[in-house]
């Protein structure tokens, strides 16, 4: 079995008109979601042993707040071809660069991300399915299982969703688990 996460970057800042969009780095709410959400994967032990990631400054700076929950043995490639791309080069480098990973992480941008996302899945809960169509928001998470020895036979159509997680739901409740702590 192979597991597929496919995380879309943190919330961006848009104060500067005069940064190109491929240099856009992380607002203040992107950090901390990005913090937040690899804090959440390592908690659930959703560890990849590789990283493939656009070269976007905001993507970077993503993989940057979820890589200190990762631990050491962990490569990531940097690819400017996953930068404003379709599916199709998602699906590519995947294929490519995948290689023997057991647990691979993806970080895109949207649309790309959601669409591909979806062309991934043909089976699991329901309710993630459409959750994942209506809305794939920033610092997203999808898990997506497929039954492959390699990354080079990934095929649309063939994973089931395992979860999708959202930081808002994650920061309610680590809001709602702080509160019972107090009381």
């Amino acid at each position: 079995m192979a597991r597929l996460f496919l995380l879309r970057h943190a919330k961006s800042a848009w104060d500067d008109p005069m940064i190109r969009d491929f240099d856009r780095p992380l607002n203040v709410r992107g950090r901390a979601a990005a913090t937040l959400m690899g804090r959440h994967m390592a908690d659930h032990a959703l560890i990849p042993d590789k990283v493939l990631c656009s070269s976007a400054r905001r993507t970077r700076e993503t993989f940057a707040g979820v890589i200190p929950y990762f631990g050491a043995d962990l490569e990531c490639r940097f690819l400017q071809q996953l930068y404003e791309a379709p599916e199709a080069a998602y699906l590519k480098a995947i294929k490519e660069l995948g290689g023997s990973a057991k647990a691979l992480m993806l970080i895109g941008h949207n649309p790309t991300i959601q669409t591909f996302a979806g062309s991934l899945i043909d089976r699991g809960n329901p309710a993630l399915v459409e959750q994942l169509h209506d809305k794939f928001p920033t610092a997203g998470l999808a898990v997506i299982d497929f039954d492959l020895a390699s990354w080079n036979r990934l095929e649309p159509k063939s994973g089931r969703i395992v979860a999708f997680f959202k930081p808002r739901e994650l920061e309610l409740v680590g809001a709602t688990e702080a509160a019972e702590a107090d009381e």
